[in-house]
């Protein structure tokens, strides 16, 4: 820990002076919830008891680290058990303080064995455990039960079926491995998922411009879905800007889950095409926005009133069905794309990717960069492009037909020049 002290003292102070952090932020945490107890009942977990039971452990693995250990681990569990049933009679039930304690003991060995970000991991743990309780339990009333399953499934499923799978190639797909489209599935869902709950849980009355952009994070169509027909049961207000936003996000999701696969290659040479589309994006939103800023009669901008508010995009994209779709999307756009190459070369390629764009771009994409196919980089890229373009154009027929308003014209316009300027790009 420190070149100026011998290793175990540094280690010894080390794991003194993170058991008295832990004890005071426990003390406090007994206090607050100490006015319906009795006094007597505050027990176990002042900050000298939980320094010297670091301090125990500590010793008793530098003297032998399976054995005295063991049986101070064992006679620590009785004693705590003891005092949690006195606790109980009293009206306190937590079992908290008691893992603390236990948590407290095998700090020692912790600092001693483990990696510096683990033995962090578990401090900011404990600590926030102890001080962010009734932060704690308002997330915990407020996260739907269902979400929770979803979630479970999910991380159960990726942490027993992505280290099992064999890192071989999938028959009659040019290279692409099993472990390949699932490290896909995650990266896709892990960011739509984040973006999800974002919206769900941290802003859940978020306004129409915050909507694009969280939207545009999982999915810019269905933000434009969504988004759309919203305008056509209300007033225009940001909705034209907060397409175009999601539209900019996607660029930088798409550049974001690129390099996240470890295609840098492909990254660099899309990212003067994206990176300026994304730009231009953003200010074209902005200008929209800017021109639909509330105003009163005599031209005087008003002040805001209340946000209108946007449901979730989408329902949950960890749903198991979603992310199974996604894998076989990408396993059957990468034999698709395999075939086209084989017999119609760049050119076939270009128009798959033209018919792809109209669908759900993102399995094809990463299919495309993931496989080995018999196509350069500039035809990798220039697909990605073509795929982008015609997306954007399916998106600009769904601004208007789902909201009929001519208000929407400005933005439909945008996404039409965006993909016009891809393909150009692309095909020039």
């Amino acid at each position: 820990m420190s070149t100026l002290l011998p290793a175990p003292l540094a280690a010894f102070l080390g794991t003194i002076g993170l058991a008295f952090i832990v004890g005071l932020e426990l003390h406090a945490y007994r206090r607050r919830g100490s006015a319906n107890l009795a006094p007597e009942a505050l027990g176990f977990g002042t900050t000298r008891t939980v320094t010297l039971l670091a301090a125990l452990g500590f010793v008793l693995w530098i003297i032998a680290p399976i054995l005295p250990f063991a049986i101070g681990l064992g006679g620590l569990s009785l004693f705590l058990l003891l005092d949690y049933r006195k606790r109980m009679k009293s009206g306190d039930s937590s079992l908290l303080p008691s893992i603390i304690g236990i948590l407290a003991f095998t700090l020692g060995p912790v600092v001693l064995t483990a990696p510096l970000a683990v033995l962090a991991a578990l401090v900011i743990l404990i600590l926030l455990s102890l001080g962010e309780q009734a932060q704690i339990r308002r997330f915990s009333d407020a996260f739907p039960a269902e979400e929770g399953v979803t979630f479970a499934k999910f991380f159960i499923l990726a942490g027993l079926i992505f280290p099992l799978l064999p890192d071989t190639a999938i028959p009659f797909v040019a290279g692409i491995t099993w472990v390949k489209v699932w490290e896909a599935v995650l990266i896709i869902s892990g960011i739509s998922y984040l973006a999800y709950l974002t919206h769900r849980y941290v802003f859940p009355s978020a306004g129409t411009l915050l909507t694009g952009v969280l939207g545009g994070l999982y999915s810019s169509t269905a933000a434009t879905v969504v988004l759309s027909r919203t305008m056509r049961a209300g007033p225009a207000g940001y909705t034209p800007a907060a397409i175009v936003l999601a539209t900019a996000m996607m660029y930088a999701r798409l550049l974001v889950v690129i390099v996240l696969l470890g295609h840098a290659g492909a990254a660099a040479v899309l990212a003067v095409p994206f990176g300026g589309l994304c730009a231009a994006c953003l200010g074209v939103a902005l200008l929209l926005s800017w021109h639909a800023r509330p105003r009163n009669p005599a031209g005087a901008t008003r002040p805001p009133g209340q946000p209108d508010d946007h449901p979730a995009i989408a329902a949950n994209p960890l749903d198991l069905p979603v992310a199974f779709l996604f894998a076989l999307l990408f396993v059957f756009f990468a034999a698709v794309t395999n075939l086209v190459t084989q017999h119609y070369g760049a050119g076939g390629l270009h128009i798959l990717s033209f018919a792809v764009g109209f669908s759900d771009i993102d399995p094809f994409i990463f299919s495309l960069l993931d496989g080995k196919f018999q196509l350069s980089l500039a035809a990798i890229t220039n697909a990605v492009l073509i795929a982008s373009a015609s997306n954007n154009l399916l998106k600009a027929a769904y601004a208007l037909a789902l909201s009929r308003r001519r208000a929407m014209l400005p933005a439909a316009g945008w996404l039409l020049a965006t993909a016009g300027f891809s393909l150009v790009y692309a095909l020039g």
